[in-house]
């Protein structure tokens, strides 16, 4: 337990200089973006005392170096200033969106293992059959295209011409769901509402799927390479000559030393969903982190964007360190290496 302790511990302390880092180059860059925040947010009618008075509210007139000061300060506070987008807290906006876009986030990481972990385990285990040819094609396709492009298809195709579910949307229009934690799971299962529940489940179906998609492919098809190395190696033609099941082979012997690189892409691909999932929210009109960092941007809100930034970069940080244990509790070797460190 002790080199797991201490691989967290290095874990964690690498991630909050990677945060200080990314903080710095998020503050400099929103500042040397054109324009001036003042003046979008006042609009072209507002006086230049106006804007003179904003800027100073804001610490605009200062050096940049004084201005992160101001920054670090109110940010240990908990305190990440005034949207100009909103004319919120930027705490209270990212409280609203963060979690619509942690559920949308969430449900297609699991699909991402649900689906793509087997459909590897089966394309190797068939390898070179017409089942390995069908599903290789499949998850080329998955990679091939962005999540936004199968946003559209999945649109077109199962809510306009196959109305099986909805365009848009967290939860249809006539549930009401009393909000309590933001999560929609967590609020109708708290209330016992399983009807609310299935309809919020209804909705993220295309959303989810649409963003997971590329990680399926890339799931699925770099567990088929990593097991058909496996299969090559002298334990598993051993295994085979004592006529062990194959199904007991693939899923026993030959998966679990090839879900190490798996697990590290489907842990970046997790991550990396914070990011790339502002285009899926804008084609299902999801209200979520992402979008609202996309909003946010356009208006050069300077709060909003780097406490959305630094959101996003802590989410994958987070998980980053959740792979690192994981992969430490599957690898017995990573164990030792933290022993004899």
């Amino acid at each position: 337990m002790l080199p797991v302790i201490r691989l967290l511990a290095k874990r964690l302390g690498t991630s909050l200089i990677v945060l200080i880092g990314v903080s710095m180059l998020i503050f400099a860059i929103a500042r040397v973006i054109p324009g001036d925040p003042a003046r979008i947010a006042l609009g072209p009618n507002a006086s230049a005392e106006q804007v003179t008075a904003l800027r100073e509210r804001l610490h605009l007139d200062q050096p940049i170096v004084a201005q992160y000061g101001y920054f670090i300060a109110d940010l240990m506070r908990g305190d990440l200033g005034i949207s100009l987008y909103t004319n919120r807290p930027v705490t209270k906006d990212i409280a609203e969106f963060l979690p619509a876009t942690l559920e949308l986030v969430i449900a297609s990481g699991l699909m991402m293992v649900i689906i793509g972990l087997p459909l590897g385990i089966l394309s190797a285990r068939y390898r070179n059959s017409w089942i390995d040819n069908l599903i290789r094609l499949v998850t080329l396709l998955g990679v091939s295209a962005p999540a936004f492009v199968w946003a559209v298809i999945l649109m077109l195709l199962f809510a306009y011409f196959v109305p099986l579910f909805p365009i848009a949307g967290r939860v249809s229009d006539t549930i009401t769901v009393a909000p309590v934690t933001g999560f929609l799971f967590v609020d109708t299962l708290l209330a016992g509402n399983l009807r609310a529940f299935g309809n919020v489940a209804w909705h993220i179906v295309l959303p989810a799927f649409a963003l997971a998609l590329s990680g399926i492919g890339q799931a699925a098809r770099l567990t088929r390479a990593n097991m058909v190395e496996t299969y090559e190696r002298p334990y598993i033609e051993m295994a085979q000559s004592y006529g062990f099941p194959e199904k007991r082979i693939a899923n026993r012997y030959a998966f679990r030393p090839s879900m190490i690189p798996s697990l590290t892409i489907i842990g970046l691909d997790f991550a990396a969903l914070l990011g790339n999932a502002f285009l899926v929210e804008a084609v299902f009109a999801w209200p979520g982190l992402s979008r609202y960092g996309v909003a946010v941007i356009l208006r050069k809100d300077l709060n909003a964007i780097i406490g959305t930034v630094l959101i996003i970069s802590a989410m994958f940080l987070i998980v980053n360190v959740i792979v690192d244990l994981l992969i430490a509790f599957i690898n017995p070797r990573i164990r030792y290496s933290q022993r004899a460190a």
